[in-house]
């Protein structure tokens, strides 16, 4: 059975991206699982990440990206195709990973978000607005061990489609206050969702990443967090603990041709705690 995971928060610039493509990678790589990343999120990121920005603009254009796909909902037309927009062997990772697929985001997802959320579902589509994308990927979903889906930092229709049809949510967080202020809001929202559609959606943890050891700060917002879970008022946090890192950062650069994850990633702490992140989403998730 295909395991679909979203990755979720509603802050920016938490390392969800970089989590999504990282597990990703070390999943296709290390672990040989066949592997989609859905990127849902408009800035495109974890799409660029993955292809070079030359890729992404020509299927952009000819209509291989999911802005396609929701377009054609609203203006009831046929052009997407999952398999046709499904892109293979991706990663700059020694000319791409053989296990590793993208269904690529785009810009135009922004302003067709604020378009879905105006439209009635019941009367407009053949499907709800937030199954849209668990019918595209239906016919493909068989091929793939994993499908992680890179969302939005909001809970929008777009985001709901990814929530729908997922397993189970993971969110990344910083060990700030402001990063891991709104998740008891996305664990609210996301059950009133998955209760309302009669579904299950359970939050399989929390990733922290962007982890400063010398600060106080996080080492007293990650006690917190997981003191807080032992005591079942938040979702497991992940025994691997990200840092912050240059390298890290750098690691979603596409133009930076690498041969092997230490390399992308850093040797040494850097590789080990991302090889280590993996084996934990293995496990949880």
């Amino acid at each position: 059975m295909t395991k679909i995971i979203s990755f979720i928060n509603l802050k920016g610039g938490v390392g969800k991206t970089t989590s999504t493509v990282a597990i990703a990678e070390f999943l296709a790589d290390e672990h040989r699982k066949n592997v989609l990343v859905v990127d849902l999120d408009p800035q495109t990121n974890a799409t660029v990440a993955l292809i070079s920005e030359e890729e992404w603009q020509r299927r952009d254009d000819a209509g291989q990206t999911l802005k396609q796909l929701f377009k054609d909902k609203l203006e009831k037309t046929n052009v997407f195709n999952v398999n046709d927009a499904i892109v293979r062997n991706v990663s700059n990772l020694h000319g791409g990973i053989p296990r590793l697929a993208l269904l690529p985001s785009s810009l135009g997802l922004i302003e067709l978000q604020d378009q879905l959320a105006l439209i009635p579902g019941g009367n407009f589509y053949a499907i709800s607005p937030v199954d849209v994308l668990a019918g595209a990927l239906r016919p493909v979903l068989d091929g793939f061990d994993y499908v992680l889906i890179d969302c939005p930092p909001n809970l929008g229709i777009i985001t709901l489609n990814g929530i729908g049809m997922s397993n189970g949510y993971v969110i990344p967080v910083v060990p700030d206050i402001l990063s891991t202020y709104g998740v008891p809001q996305i664990l609210n929202r996301i059950e009133t969702f998955a209760s309302t559609k009669g579904i299950s959606v359970p939050s399989k943890g929390i990733i922290v990443s962007k982890y400063r050891v010398q600060s106080v700060l996080h080492n007293s917002r990650l006690s917190q967090m997981q003191q807080a879970a032992a005591r079942n008022e938040l979702p497991p946090v992940f025994p691997t603990v990200i840092p912050e890192a240059a390298k890290i950062a750098e690691a979603v650069d596409f133009e930076a041709r690498v041969n092997t994850l230490r390399q992308k990633y850093g040797y040494g702490n850097n590789y080990e705690r991302y090889s280590e992140l993996t084996k934990d989403f293995v496990r949880l998730c």
